[in-house]
């Protein structure tokens, strides 16, 4: 039976609309945080009430990661996206790294104290000073990502060491300034690491991965490519003190050999470099098509 024009007026008016729920009690924490950033931030274009929405969602988004919006975001989105948020947890740059500075950094670090993961890798125009910020304003620190931030010197890892005790996973990768001594530092502060990368750095030696071995005993992932000055030594040691190793990459260590690496392999370490024999099977496929059958019974 059809509706007369009165009864469609009063049933239209109370059909819900999706900005009469509640914006912070149930768009925000339980819609809008399954759907791509990019398509919030495309919502702001709908209306000016679309436009306070999203606003009201990123100042209390706990997590940021620009490669969401796609593989470019622009400086002043970036800037706009984060002015009010003062509760993030985990931010990621890594997709700014064409053009983010401190200058842009700083303010949203600052602001943000309860962050426990923070990655900034291959972010070459930072400084020392991002760090610094980092370690005096985020205590509750986990996870830092530094890869190829060459920027990295000892006293603004120190820093780190200093005022984030609790740090889990440091991926230091290419960061060429560090030396044995700021490693030795950080392990001694931060014994809860668990993960932990200082490939491609020559400055690295025996001293800094025996240190990191006796101090640092739940750690479970370390990365050596690279680090052409470790020998044997370091990696017994290693497989010594730190019974939960899990994975070890030695990749270019040429001082580092099977009769080190065999005592992680048998407690089924995975390790980036095949053992002798294997590595020999290999070649001989490559060399000449297949992998001819070796018995090794003796």
């Amino acid at each position: 039976m059809d509706q007369k024009p009165e009864e469609r007026t009063q049933s239209q008016s109370h059909r819900c609309q999706l900005l009469d729920l509640p914006w912070e009690d149930v768009l925000v924490t339980h819609v809008f945080c399954y759907l791509p950033l990019r398509h919030l931030v495309s919502l702001q274009c709908v209306s000016k009430s679309f436009r306070s929405l999203i606003q009201v969602y990123l100042a209390n988004c706990r997590k940021f990661d620009p490669a969401q919006t796609g593989p470019h975001i622009p400086k002043e989105a970036f800037c706009s996206m984060l002015h009010h948020n003062q509760v993030l947890h985990h931010l990621c740059v890594s997709n700014c790294s064409d053009w983010i500075t401190d200058k842009e950094l700083l303010p949203v670090i600052g602001q943000n104290q309860h962050l426990l993961r923070v990655d900034m890798r291959g972010c070459v125009h930072l400084s020392r000073h991002a760090l610094v910020a980092v370690s005096l304003s985020c205590p509750r620190l986990q996870h830092l990502s530094l890869e190829h931030c060459e920027w990295v010197d000892s006293l603004a890892l120190r820093s780190l060491a200093d005022h984030c005790s609790d740090l889990r996973s440091l991926d230091v990768t290419a960061c060429r300034q560090l030396k044995d001594e700021a490693v030795c530092y950080l392990a001694g502060k931060c014994p809860a690491l668990r993960s932990l990368s200082v490939a491609v750095n020559a400055n690295i030696t025996d001293t800094a991965v025996e240190e990191v071995a006796k101090k640092c005993r739940e750690l479970e992932k370390l990365d050596l490519t690279g680090c052409l000055r470790v020998r044997n030594e370091a990696i017994r040691t290693l497989a010594e003190y730190c019974p939960k190793l899990q994975s070890l990459k030695v990749n270019h260590c040429h001082n580092v050999t099977e009769s080190s690496l065999g005592v992680l392999r048998r407690r089924n370490v995975d390790i980036d470099v095949e053992p002798p024999l294997q590595r020999a099977l290999v070649l001989l496929q490559d060399v000449v098509g297949f992998a001819p059958f070796i018995n090794l019974q003796i």
